[in-house]
């Protein structure tokens, strides 16, 4: 039985003619042409004033900060039902992620939660577009302009949804995408910043290269300027190769995406009667990335027991996300209880563009026996109570 992997990237002969010619060239490191090529060619897709090509969307999160000015003594809010990289860089700076919970059908940070959470030491809000599905932006807005807050929108997982007609990418001031091996368009790692300050661009294009700017321009200077360190800056460029392999991932991005939606209708329809599992819901005003497909396994399935059944059959599956807050390393005594019972209780099956319409169905057949195989006993089904 041939494996189904939970994630599988599509790249190939395409992908490797572009590598090759960036070895046949003179540069490979970067900030170099093919890198600048990318930014102006993701700022163009997305509609926005610039974008700087980054080593991860970790990396942009950081960045971002800094050049906001976050400082130790600021709390940032950060949505709680993800994977931690929002509330790392802002412990990267040395202030307080506070963690607000999130909508229960979406999984996408609940705006109510952040206006809740908001206190004087509240400088802005990092919300996360779930797994490919964007955030409430008009009310997120809305609470952040009232209070004058800075917003990022961490699309890491979301590149080609839309909210309300707008890209994913194009949706805050500021917008943090990923092009790990899992993303939509993926280089194996990297990632972008996207916003509409080109001060802002410029502060983080400087601090991503140590400080000092592109060696590939310098090099290209009329002279020997030397060049002078002006920040404390990083090593968080994308190289010229992965932004080869990028350039041409994004021409192929819409149809890979739409390989994806076919995928994700095709699970709708196998499981769309099945009692013990909800599906993904996307509301009207917004379309799905589908970085992943996560379904929520009602709270009398044993979780583990179905993913072992699926791994048996060499079907990738895993956990949703995660609920940050609850992750050791922070130390808080926050509650967040949607975060913590989706956490619980999402499992993700197998979401990419190659997979096949046969391996799409096995998975619906195997995951509705494990659901029933794996169902714990209730006292109304033993017959009631004693």
């Amino acid at each position: 039985m041939n494996p189904i992997p939970l994630v599988h990237a599509s790249l190939g002969e395409q992908e490797l003619a572009a590598v090759e010619e960036v070895f046949s060239s003179e540069w490979t490191a970067g900030q170099g042409p093919r890198g600048k090529a990318l930014e102006r060619e993701l700022a163009e897709r997305h509609g926005v004033g610039d974008a700087v090509a980054l080593s991860s969307c970790a990396a942009a999160l950081h960045l971002s900060l800094l050049a906001l000015g976050v400082a130790p003594g600021d709390e940032v809010i950060v949505a709680d039902y993800t994977f931690p990289a929002p509330a790392h860089a802002v412990r990267h700076v040395d202030a307080t992620p506070v963690f607000a919970d999130v909508r229960p059908d979406t999984g996408t940070i609940d705006p109510q939660a952040v206006a809740d959470l908001i206190t004087p030491r509240t400088v802005g809000v990092i919300a996360v577009d779930t797994v490919g599905l964007p955030a409430d932006y008009a009310e997120l807005t809305s609470i952040t302009e009232r209070h004058g807050l800075f917003l990022i929108e961490d699309a890491a997982c979301a590149v080609g949804a839309t909210y309300r007609g707008r890209p994913a990418g194009a949706l805050a001031p500021i917008a943090c995408l990923s092009f790990h091996g899992r993303k939509g368009i993926t280089s194996g790692e990297g990632g972008a910043l996207l916003t509409t300050d080109p001060k802002l661009a410029a502060d983080v294009r400087l601090r991503s290269s140590f400080g000092i700017g592109s060696i590939f321009d310098k090099a290209r200077v009329i002279g020997l300027p030397i060049p002078e360190f002006t920040e404390i800056g990083y090593n968080y460029k994308l190289s010229d190769i992965a932004a080869a392999i990028l350039r041409v991932q994004l021409g192929r991005a819409d149809a890979m995406l739409a390989r994806r939606r076919a995928v994700a209708a095709r699970y709708g329809d196998l499981l769309k009667d099945e009692d013990l599992l909800t599906l993904p819901h996307v509301p009207d005003d917004r379309t799905h990335a589908w970085q992943s497909y996560l379904v929520t396994l009602d709270p009398s399935v044993d979780r583990a027991g179905v993913a072992t059944d699926l791994r048996a059959q060499r079907i990738g599956c895993g956990h949703g996300t995660w609920a940050s807050h609850l992750q050791p390393v922070y130390q808080t005594d926050q509650s967040c209880p949607v975060s913590a019972d989706l956490f619980r209780r999402q499992l993700a099956i197998p979401m990419h563009a190659e997979l096949t319409d046969d391996q799409v169905e096995r998975v619906g057949v195997a995951l509705r026996a494990a659901l029933k195989e794996h169902r714990r006993p209730t006292t109304e089904n033993q017959g009631g109570a004693a």
